[in-house]
């Protein structure tokens, strides 16, 4: 794989700006170094992952995962006979 274009590098700064400040409680990097996984103290999972496009070009993806928002109201659906 090529160098992580510029443009890429921003767009992955970018996203991590949202989590400053905050705590990380674990951090696991995979064998092949491809994917850093960042546990929040939180709940939040942030993946960061080097990969390459359909032309062989380094890719750099962030993704943050946020735990699902606890619902205080369930939405009740009823189904008549006909």
């Amino acid at each position: 794989m090529s160098n992580v274009p510029l443009q890429e590098l921003r767009r992955v700064a970018d996203s991590l700006a949202q989590l400053r400040g905050k705590a990380v409680t674990d951090a696991v990097m995979r064998s092949d170094l491809r994917q850093l996984r960042i546990e929040l103290a939180d709940g939040q999972l942030v993946v960061v992952t080097l990969d390459a496009d359909e032309l062989g070009r380094a890719r750099l993806e962030v993704d943050i995962v946020r735990a699902p928002e606890v619902s205080t109201r369930q939405l009740e659906v009823r189904f008549d006979a006909i």
